[in-house]
């Protein structure tokens, strides 16, 4: 590549390889690719640690335990070094896109494997009985419920239990199968020996040949279209335990959750703050726009008084008039006085209020230190 990568490669490389907040974030690019590295590190080693994701120099020492081959430092993190990022983030998606085919190789080996063992089995099961078969496969879905529950409980993906309704559904069709497999095996016996009995009898009384080759063939019919009978079942089987496997790995895991549940604890931040800054602007819109009435109504006020004095020393009955018309608006304004006493005093009731309730509730908090601790003690 010429030049210097950019920011943008990186996290296009990051989206190509299947982490989506590469684009769809508002962080700041340098938390976004420190996320992009942490979830690529854990998609590789299920084992890494939680706690890695805001921490640079775990990331650098996770890396080294991969085995990344190109040095990556913290300081490159917090600089944006695209070009010491970009080599280490190439191979991580290089990586990953090599065990996602590894895996897929290995799930259709197993498939592969599972139809052959399935195959062979159900011709086991009609040429010896299909007791032991049903026993096996019984052991098989037994056997796969329990590493399901192992599995469920390692990712802490509580939720997939509901998904296991079909399997345990399964269980109980073998159980119900072998119950009746044992009900009825006696009766089949029975046939299959008076069969025997009426061949050997044929042959010892010298059948014809072309009669006895007839009911060999009837039989073998019957056996052959149970065969196929069975192979469908197996295959209807097998269709199930592939979308059930599927509808596993579709599961989100215990890191997935984990980023899931921190991105929605930050947001529902972000979302108070928003809120306690847009109740502030309104709080202090108000009172503005309050002060700014009572100037406008003292300014008013105040050039009426101004376009009357002159007019009213001149007459008597003008100085009345003024007299009384000041006394109005002391009258008004002692009024005004006592409506802004009334809100003080409710402000001030307000307050003592909170802050009775906030000696309680700090009160509250050192019963329960106290309680918390007197229990260690206890424990210990």
């Amino acid at each position: 590549m010429l030049g210097n990568p950019s920011v943008e490669q990186i996290l296009d490389l990051l989206h190509t390889a299947g982490y989506v907040e590469a684009t769809n974030s508002d962080a700041p690019p340098s938390q976004i690719i420190a996320g992009g590295l942490f979830w690529s590190i854990a998609a590789l080693d299920g084992n890494a640690n939680t706690n890695c994701r805001h921490d640079d120099e775990c990331i650098e020492e996770s890396l080294r335990l991969i085995g990344c081959p190109h040095p990556l430092r913290s300081s490159h993190l917090r600089d944006l070094d695209t070009q010491a990022l970009f080599p280490v983030i190439q191979w991580l998606t290089s990586r990953l896109r090599s065990t996602q085919e590894h895996r897929v190789n290995e799930v259709c080996h197993a498939e592969n494997t599972i139809e052959e063992d399935e195959h062979k089995t159900s011709i086991k099961t009609l040429l010896s009985g299909s007791l032991d078969e049903l026993n096996h496969r019984k052991m098989n879905a037994v056997k796969q419920l329990d590493e399901l529950r192992e599995r469920i409980n390692k990712e802490g993906a509580n939720s997939a239990v509901h998904k296991l309704i079909p399997l345990m559904t399964s269980l109980k069709d073998l159980e119900r199968q072998e119950n009746h497999f044992l009900f009825n095996r006696d009766s089949k016996q029975s046939e299959l020996q008076a069969e025997i009995s009426e061949l050997e009898r044929k042959i010892a009384n010298e059948c014809d040949s072309q009669s006895l080759s007839d009911g060999l063939l009837h039989s073998y019919s019957e056996l052959l279209e149970k065969l196929n009978l069975m192979k469908k079942q197996l295959a209807a089987r097998l269709r199930d335990i592939v979308a059930a496997r599927r509808r596993i790995d579709e599961l989100p895991c215990q890191s997935e959750l984990i980023q899931y549940e921190r991105r929605l604890s930050e947001l529902y931040a972000q979302i108070q703050g928003k809120h306690r800054q847009t109740r502030k602007y309104y709080a202090t819109y108000n009172a503005l726009l309050e002060i700014k009435e009572l100037m406008l109504k003292e300014t008013s006020l105040l050039n009426s008084i101004i376009s009357q004095f002159q007019e009213a020393f001149s007459s008597t009955d003008g100085r009345k008039k003024l007299v009384h018309s000041m006394e109005g608006i002391v009258k008004g304004s002692q009024q005004k006085l006592e409506k802004v006493q009334l809100g003080l005093q409710e402000e001030e009731r307000i307050r003592n209020d909170l802050k009775d309730r906030y000696a309680a509730a700090i009160g509250e908090q050192k019963r329960c230190y106290s309680l918390l601790k007197a229990f260690q003690t206890l424990g210990i």
